[in-house]
């Protein structure tokens, strides 16, 4: 194929969050750049916080994903409740969790069925796939639908939940409440795993990840709705420390933040949690991934869906755990009482790790706030592998090359800006 100067014009990258453009350089067969072009209009969230009383940002925070509020509501919680030196009681955080399993469970299932699979089965959208797989968006309807039910019963509504506070909660279910939520989530769990040892049976390309990986732990389970913070060259610390690793940095060709590990690109994500936790997962999960040919770790972004895959059999599994062993707590909330100083708090959004900072004065007004979104975190891994999947596939003509370099985006599942949802591809050859 000639490499004469030319561009590549994509309108619109479906089944991903946001707005963006793509551009790749290629100079005698060589790919000098590609560069992830992010559009994303500034959202002012961290100055909406200053000024704000430290109880508000669970309700503010919230607002920046309509896909993952559970996760800017816990973070913020982590870090708040950090500053306030106090513990949740153990049904507390049994509650939390649930609740985050039910923001698992919905996201996984919406990106799996309806944004992931058309990709591996030729289908430009669900609506086409569904025509000839209608079970399987059904089932992935059926998935997320139970994942609502547990965001609904515990924190008020599935968008935007209203019964989160710094704490715990306004007000708690009682078993007989989460006894149909279990029903339904039994049923869940055998289209989850169906799902996985479906999945099992795509044909994925070969792509193997180099990048530092970073997770949350926690010791004897899964990570989820805290830990402390792992990477895969052995690195630990605590949520406290998190900037003193990880930096932002603008590059000019975007408008949304890079950031780097202790100066060099990671990645996180389910990825690099499963990569870093494979061996907490319950034993239903475990299996599945044995019988889906996952081993310990997986650094293949395209093998990602079955990582989701296994994760929401994983979250089902647990929310059930969590039903089953439920006792009503013995009070809404653990009362916290503001504190000068800095609270920092991560928690494992379905995308990644995404960190809080919070700076409050001893009136219990936020001065400062921090940020930092997982999508924001791989952006330099998602060039990277652009860059690699585009050097192997240069034999490849526009509309082919343009195809992988959109499911190479979608394989991160990235939250751009949490909008429109539009690419522009601008491919030169020279």
């Amino acid at each position: 194929m000639s490499h004469r100067s030319r561009q590549l014009r994509v309108s619109s990258l479906a089944r991903v969050e946001g707005e963006g453009a793509l551009r790749v350089l290629v100079t005698d067969g060589r790919v000098e750049r590609a560069e992830l072009n992010i559009y994303e209009p500034p959202r002012f969230f961290e100055a909406f916080l200053r000024g704000r009383a430290y109880t508000e940002p669970p309700d503010i925070t919230a607002r920046i994903c309509g896909i993952c509020p559970v996760a800017y509501q816990t973070s913020a919680c982590n870090a708040l409740e950090q500053l306030c030196e106090v513990e949740l009681d153990p049904e507390l955080a049994a509650l939390r969790r649930l609740l985050y399993c039910g923001e698992w469970i919905s996201s996984h299932a919406l990106h799996i069925h309806l944004l992931h699979i058309p990709d591996f089965l030729g289908y430009s959208d669900a609506i086409s796939l569904a025509r000839d797989h209608r079970e399987l968006v059904e089932q992935g309807l059926a998935m997320k639908k139970a994942g609502n039910t547990l965001l609904e019963l515990i924190g008020g509504r599935a968008i935007h939940p209203i019964n989160v506070r710094v704490g715990g909660f306004y007000s708690t279910p009682s078993r007989a409440a989460l006894a149909p939520v279990a029903e339904q989530l039994r049923a869940a769990l055998e289209y989850a795993v169906d799902t996985a040892h479906w999945a099992a049976e795509f044909e994925f390309p070969e792509l193997e990840l180099d990048h530092d990986l970073l997770a949350a732990t926690t010791p004897g389970r899964y990570a989820i709705e805290q830990g402390t913070v792992h990477t895969s060259t052995g690195m630990n610390f605590p949520a406290a420390e998190f900037s003193a690793h990880v930096v932002e940095e603008q590059v000019p060709h975007s408008t949304a933040l890079h950031a780097r590990l202790d100066g060099k690109r990671y990645l996180t994500g389910p990825l690099a949690r499963y990569s870093l936790n494979s061996g907490s997962l319950s034993p239903l999960a475990r299996a599945v991934a044995a019988d889906i040919g996952l081993g310990a770790e997986c650094r293949n972004p395209f093998r990602s869906i079955l990582v989701r895959s296994v994760e929401a059999v994983y979250a089902i599994d647990e929310a059930l755990r969590i039903i089953a062993e439920y006792e009503p707590p013995p009070r809404p909330a653990v009362p916290c009482t503001p504190r000068a100083g800095v609270g920092h708090g991560v928690s494992e959004a379905p995308r990644g790790l995404l960190y809080h900072r919070y700076e409050v004065d001893d009136t219990g007004t936020v001065r400062a706030a921090t940020i930092i979104p997982p999508t924001s975190q791989n952006q330099a891994a998602i060039e990277d592998d652009l860059r690699r999947v585009v050097s192997e596939n240069l034999e490849l003509d526009d509309a082919a090359l343009t195809t992988l370099c959109e499911r190479t985006i979608r394989n991160y599942d990235p939250c751009i800006s949490c909008s429109a949802h539009f690419l522009e591809l601008d491919l030169v050859r020279r």
